[in-house]
């Protein structure tokens, strides 16, 4: 499957933005779909997750009650909606797709990466 990541930006602190992860060649809610973060000089960090099967959402806690992740099947896609952005949320961002049975928030378990894409949060 292969992954396309958009909707990256610059926004200030306290604005929203919605970053989508499209699928081509397979079915996306086959796979469970994460989200990833990285930013300069730190390691790549889970923001969210959504089961394939169940859609039950998983958050980092730095990130609980102001993200969203959720699925259009339709679309083959999943979204991340990002609220009350802060500075330190400022990284490139990645989606990722993995099958199996359970949900993981272990980036290297993931089999599929999109290409990311930039979020900057300006105070």
């Amino acid at each position: 499957v292969q992954l396309q990541a958009c909707g990256g930006g610059l926004v200030q602190a306290g604005g929203s933005l919605r970053l989508s992860c499209t699928a081509s060649g397979r079915t996306l809610s086959s796979y469970h779909v994460g989200w990833f973060r990285q930013a300069p000089g730190k390691e790549r960090e889970f923001v969210a997750a959504i089961s394939g099967r169940s859609g039950s959402t998983y958050y980092a806690d730095s990130v609980k009650g102001r993200f969203t992740i959720s699925r259009d099947n339709a679309e083959n896609t999943v979204y991340l909606q990002m609220n009350s952005l802060k500075p330190e949320d400022t990284a490139v961002y990645y989606c990722a797709a993995r099958g199996g049975i359970h949900i993981s928030s272990s980036w290297s378990s993931y089999n599929y990466w999109g290409q990311g894409t930039q979020v900057t949060v300006s105070s």
